[in-house]
């Protein structure tokens, strides 16, 4: 075996996706994999590939109050601990970290043992976990060949592109099936925890404008929160809507294959997918994050022509339903979006990625934490 690395990541899906497919690959090469992260991986990370998942404390200041603040630092410090005491037993040979608050006491505790530390950002604007430590980082790997706050890292920048989980490769392979303009009208619309809520309220009422020819010829899947799903469900049987609802769906990457149009939010993950797979897309970011990343990362595919952008404040049923009479009536308009998106996306970021993890661990001269450590208090 090639010797431990270890992985650090948000909860989510943003930044467990890239890290599960960096973790299979790694293994693949004959790693070992431990991920470091935070509780929310019984929802995303099932099946991690990782030879051990282990739950490390951390927190954000969601407030200035000197309580928040206390209790943020507080829980900061134990996941440092934690993190020293994985670090030791583990003995790593580089930490890669994914962004999001529950990376930074891996990334910070790596860093403090003199470990080399990665840093991958998938978004174009540089994650505020990500900031902390940038400047400590043997390496920033990004998915966009330019990413807002990154100047300071300059000379270690390496673009490998966002990695995508092996069933999106697969998926990508499937190619994008122009539809008839009498024919079925495949569409998929997912927005996360954050985003299903508005999809639900603006979707069904726009197909709802739609003519019933038109609605006819719709085949829909739909992301839809546990409260909304009645009423959603409810919206499209009163409009003779072929309909698959459903809240979680981990067959993401085969059901964007078999997409002819896409209607999601833009976060990292998402656009890394639609470019990878090579599919058309109407992206509503969502605009209350707190750097405006999604905005940014669906710039990047509107800039190409493969995507359709729109804000939300200004998106309503009226507008969507216009867009897709639009590209219902026109469906030539789609084809030159989708090799637009696969021109964008990179299919190998896991291969480069994987590849600067090794270059990172064999620069480091191949020692363990152990013999750094007793080579360190010889001297």
């Amino acid at each position: 075996m090639a010797g431990t690395i270890l992985i650090a990541a948000g909860g989510t899906g943003g930044h467990l996706f890239p890290a599960h497919a960096l973790s299979a690959e790694l293994g693949r090469r004959g790693w070992s994999v431990q991920l470091a992260t935070d509780e929310r991986i019984d929802r995303y990370g099932t099946n991690f590939p990782a030879e051990q998942v282990h739950i490390i404390a951390s927190a954000t200041v969601s407030g200035a109050s000197p309580v928040a603040i206390a209790r943020a630092g507080s829980e900061i410090v134990r996941g440092i601990l934690q993190s020293f005491r994985l670090i030791m037993k583990e003995q790593p040979r580089v930490v890669v970290g994914f962004g999001g608050y529950p990376s930074v006491p891996p990334l910070f505790a790596g860093w403090l043992k003199r470990i080399p530390i990665i840093i991958h950002e998938q978004n174009a604007v540089l994650g505020r976990a990500n900031r902390l430590l940038v400047k400590q980082a043997a390496a920033v790997a990004t998915s966009f060949p330019k990413v807002q706050h990154l100047d300071v890292a300059a000379a270690r920048i390496e673009r490998t592109g966002n990695p995508v989980r092996d069933a999106v490769a697969a998926a990508s392979r499937k190619p994008y099936a122009l539809p008839e303009r009498t024919g079925e009208f495949r569409i998929l619309v997912f927005g996360g925890s954050q985003g299903a809520r508005y999809f639900s309220d603006i979707v069904p009422a726009a197909i709802g404008l739609l003519s019933e020819a038109e609605r006819a010829r719709i085949r829909l899947t739909q992301q839809c929160r546990p409260e909304d799903m009645a009423r959603v469900r409810d919206a499209y049987d009163r409009l003779a809507v072929e309909a698959d609802l459903g809240t979680f769906f981990v067959d993401v990457p085969e059901r964007m294959g078999a997409a002819q149009l896409v209607i999601s939010r833009s976060g990292a993950s998402t656009v890394a997918e639609l470019a990878v797979i090579g599919r058309p897309a109407i992206l509503v970011p969502f605009p209350h994050a707190l750097d405006q990343d999604q905005a940014t990362n669906a710039g990047v595919l509107a800039d190409e022509g493969a995507a359709i952008v729109a804000e939300q404040a200004k998106f309503g049923p009226e507008r969507l339903a216009d867009e897709l009479r639009g590209l219902m009536s026109d469906p030539m308009r789609l084809a030159p979006m989708a090799a637009a998106a696969r021109r964008i996306g990179r299919p190998d970021a896991v291969y480069r990625l994987a590849d600067l993890v090794e270059r990172v661990a064999r620069e480091a001269g191949g020692q363990s934490t152990e013999s750094r450590t007793d080579n360190e208090d010889a001297a």
